[in-house]
């Protein structure tokens, strides 16, 4: 072997990890527009179809629900046809999803995309923890620091250009714009992971989800993962309607979720870095969740005082507690096949969780009730959520699992 041969070897082995840690981001980004790009042309929307509030619910609500049923199936069918194939179909279920809103019409069409892009989203989600976990063993945290920045960046993203879009081609073009990216990702996707071996692996691995089902731990995290999460449903699908109901014009409230959508992105990127200086997660963690539970008590009492305070504390505490959660789960295991079952299992059961929020908070509304108790509610999960950190030391991890 020549040096030159030997130097371009040890170029491509430097470059690799930069080329994955792109791949990741790429596609994060896709995961979450179609959601939040409802939320700002939703008057619009529901005013256009005659939309009722229950119905609207679910096109928030369904998606976490699949997230959670399909991520159980989504390893399986990584293993049977392969981790390349299965994340390119699903990113064309995500394309799919999002053009077809492009001619929905009534209640039943606009459900429905929502449940196709959902089910292609639930299905990268159930995979790329332990694709990350694979190709970073040394450094997943900022691997899922730049995964979950990504991911909640294309939330900001999907906040910001729907508005404007709808402006100029109506709500249809705002939320069937999204299939463009998605087809990008999925070209990117299959080009990448042609040239790069470890890319190409196959599935999540050997541990059967089923043998979860009996470690406790596992349960704790899936509420500990569900429950938080809920926040963040409720308000990519709700927090624009409720500045409108407070007297805010429509851009101004769509750019209130941006805005969240932002912080939450710095910092999914920024609370794994300062977390990474000791072991022990959980100073971080509460952090996260201090900033959580000022947003939401701000939301509750005092909306009119510093809407952008309190969309943005949220964010913070949003954006860090998914990733930071996320590290955790996947720090039980040293195994990168196992840690990827656990996190596909965690988000199973934690995304079906995290449906309950935007639902909740549509009957509520839809019966006259007021959006001040959703925000109370949410403010109470986030405190029990601070004491169930307690449990979460990493001298417990290996314990916890000691059966698999």
């Amino acid at each position: 072997m020549t040096d030159t041969h030997v130097a371009a070897v040890a170029s491509r082995r430097r470059e690799l990890p930069l080329a994955a840690l792109l791949l990741l981001a790429v596609i994060a980004l896709n995961l979450r527009p179609f959601l939040t790009s409802v939320g700002p042309v939703l008057d619009l929307l529901r005013a256009d179809t005659r939309l009722s509030l229950r119905a609207a619910a679910a096109m928030t609500a369904l998606p976490f629900v699949l997230m959670g049923l399909l991520a159980f199936g989504g390893a399986a069918m990584a293993r049977q046809v392969g981790e390349r194939r299965t994340v390119a179909l699903a990113l064309l279920l995500l394309a799919s999803g999002c053009a077809a809103r492009a001619w929905s019409s009534g209640s039943t069409g606009l459900i429905a995309s929502a449940a196709i892009a959902g089910a292609g989203v639930a299905t990268i989600q159930a995979l790329m923890p332990g694709v990350a976990k694979r190709l970073f063993p040394q450094r997943i945290g900022v691997a899922m620091g730049v995964y979950s920045a990504a991911l909640v960046g294309g939330g900001a993203l999907g906040a910001i250009a729907s508005p404007w879009l709808a402006q100029h081609g109506g709500w249809r073009l705002g939320l069937a714009a999204w299939s463009v990216p998605a087809l990008a990702g999925m070209a990117l996707w299959l080009h990448q992971t042609a040239a790069t071996g470890p890319a190409t692996a196959q599935g999540t691995g050997e541990a059967s989800l089923r043998r979860f089902a009996t470690q406790r731990r596992a349960w704790l995290l899936v509420l500990y993962f569900g429950l938080t999460n809920s926040g963040y449903s409720t308000l990519v699908a709700w927090l624009p309607s409720f500045y409108r109901e407070q007297g805010m014009a429509a851009q101004p409230a769509a750019n209130l979720l941006a805005w969240m959508a932002v912080l939450q992105a710095t910092s999914a990127l920024l609370l794994p870095l300062l977390s990474r200086q000791h072991g022990d997660r959980r100073p971080t963690l509460w952090l996260a969740l201090a900033c959580q539970a000022i947003g939401f008590a701000g939301l509750a009492w005092q909306p009119q005082l510093a809407p952008w305070c309190w969309a943005g504390l949220a964010g913070v505490g949003l954006g860090g507690f998914f990733s930071l959660s996320l590290i955790v789960v996947l720090e039980h295991l040293a195994d990168a096949r196992q840690a990827g079952s656990l996190a596909a299992f965690v988000q199973g059961g934690g995304f079906l969780l995290a449906a309950a929020g935007p639902w909740l908070m549509g009957w509520l509304r839809e019966d006259g009730g007021r959006f001040t108790t959703g925000w109370c509610w949410h403010l109470g999960i986030v405190l029990a959520m601070a004491l169930l950190t307690g449990r979460l030391s990493p001298a417990s991890y290996q314990r916890s699992m000691r059966r698999l």
